[in-house]
């Protein structure tokens, strides 16, 4: 079996590859350039490891929350591949992606990104019997809100640490914060994510999957 799955909701473009039983990961900061690097990196990638895309048995794609243009360039290179290609497709959140970095840890796990406007993505994990497993919605909600909802021994992941890191030291009591490198989504995490949902007959429809935007007011097309 062989797996393509990226995430693009971040600044980071996130690719895995899983090629019968072995995980490949790839991770580039892109920022503004993902446009322009993304469907050149998936080749580069494919030809490194001397697959043809054809080969590919389903795809896979982080659906945010995060960057808005972020997520619709990459969810789109991947539906279009799965149609080109007639696979099936996993659309899987990113939020659950970042919280898979905290790998066996007991306290609760609390994923944060940035949504701007003193907004943050998030939702709550526990790991039970080695299974991680969401304990909250996803939601939108603000700075403050955020810091009350915080428990004692929970670990915050995500970049909203880039902007809110000391806050969140000194003011959610017990609270600690995960290593820089936990705060982004990893390829690994999306293709064993993507591997579980295969298991569990959970694939999605090229034609209705839809990213999970939740700050409406971004989806919104304004006329003068």
């Amino acid at each position: 079996m062989k797996i393509l799955g990226i995430d693009t909701s971040t600044k980071y473009l996130c690719l895995g590859l899983f090629l019968d039983g072995k995980i490949y990961e790839y991770r580039l900061e892109v920022e503004r350039r993902l446009s322009r690097l993304l469907v050149p990196t998936v080749a580069r990638v494919l030809s490194a490891l001397k697959i043809e895309i054809q080969e590919i048995d389903y795809f896979a794609c982080g659906l945010g929350p995060g960057s808005f243009t972020g997520i619709r360039v990459g969810l789109a290179a991947i539906k279009g591949l799965s149609i080109a290609n007639n696979k099936p497709l996993i659309g899987i959140s990113t939020l659950d992606i970042i919280a898979k970095n905290a790998k066996n840890d007991a306290r609760l796990i609390v994923t944060a990104l940035d949504a701007r406007r003193d907004l943050i993505y998030y939702a709550t994990y526990r790991n039970q019997n080695d299974n991680l497993k969401r304990v909250s919605a996803y939601k939108l909600i603000t700075f403050k809100d955020f810091i009350a909802k915080l428990k004692n021994s929970a670990l915050v992941l995500g970049d909203a640490l880039d902007l809110y890191g000391a806050k969140i030291l000194t003011q959610g009591k017990g609270v600690s914060i995960g290593d820089k490198d936990g705060w982004y989504p990893k390829p690994g995490n999306l293709i064993e994510l993507a591997l579980a949902k295969i298991k569990a007959g959970q694939l999605d429809s090229s034609l209705t999957l839809k990213p999970i935007y939740l700050y409406s007011q971004e989806c919104q097309i304004k006329s003068r």
